[in-house]
């Protein structure tokens, strides 16, 4: 019996923890066989990014042409687009496949600051790919960005997943790890049919955060493809990303990666 097959279009980590390497060790953690349209080339570690070369947008078309060509893809995930033109090209061929489930992480500024999305991309992602998306995923200051608002409570967080819901993701994820809440870590989701769930973990005291997002989407991504509900997608992926920040690794000398094989060995 085939696996689910998914398909990740991102930039590439060098320091492995976040980007395209983080998606393919979490596709490869839930079951689901990861295949991947790289984006740019990231000279990266857990100090910072020290560089940025993006892929020549015909590599970019032919990597999708060869994926499409030959996979029967369950599921997508988007992770750093860097400008847009590679906005426009990734939401021409999404266009195309508009019946496959999407989860948008709006990559916009790396762990250590760095900006991964140029300013100007900002409108594409909101008139182009948001209205592709299946699930949106933004952290606080992404939320911010797309939105235009201020987000400081939990009902700041309801508002602005509307308005993202009105640029048309069916379903919003509003991650609140970056909230001043010391205790707890309360992400929100709205759904489709207008049913809203918080999901409540509690914070950990660790600098071993790097590639959360990417690697809490790309869980949604691959539970969708099982054939998980968006709610219950969500709930696995929140638990899987809990576990990895949980159990550090410690590699590297700055942010560290989290530990993307915790949540398998916590449930042995």
């Amino acid at each position: 019996m085939s696996k689910a097959q998914v398909l990740t279009i991102a930039g590439s980590d060098s320091g492995g923890g976040a980007g395209i390497q983080a998606d393919i060790k979490t596709f490869q953690e839930r079951g689901v066989f990861g295949t991947s349209v790289i984006t740019a080339v990231t000279a990266q570690n857990t100090l910072g990014v020290q560089g940025i070369y993006r892929v020549p947008l015909e590599g970019v078309q032919k990597q999708l042409d060869s994926i499409f060509s030959d996979f029967t893809i369950h599921a997508i995930k988007t992770g750093m687009l860097v400008s847009e033109a590679y906005m426009e090209l990734v939401a021409d061929e999404l266009e195309k496949y508009s019946g496959t489930l999407l989860v948008i992480d709006p990559v916009m500024v790396a762990k250590g600051g760095a900006l991964l999305m140029e300013k100007q991309a900002l409108e594409i992602m909101k008139l182009r790919m948001v209205p592709l998306a299946t699930v949106l995923t933004p952290n606080i200051p992404e939320a911010e960005e797309l939105s235009g608002m201020t987000i400081q409570t939990k009902e700041d967080m309801k508002k602005a997943a509307k308005v993202l819901q009105k640029f048309g993701s069916k379903n919003v994820v509003i991650k609140g790890g970056h909230t001043e809440n010391d205790k707890w870590a309360t992400d929100y989701l709205l759904m489709e049919d207008g049913k809203e769930r918080w999901y409540k973990s509690p914070r950990i005291a660790t600098k071993d955060t790097h590639g959360t997002g990417c690697t809490f989407s790309a869980c949604i991504t691959a539970e969708l493809a099982k054939g998980k509900s968006v709610e219950k997608a969500v709930e696995i992926a929140k638990v899987f990303i809990q576990a990895a920040i949980s159990h550090p690794i410690e590699v590297g000398h700055g942010h560290g990666p989290t530990n993307h094989w915790a949540y398998r060995e916590e449930k042995k």
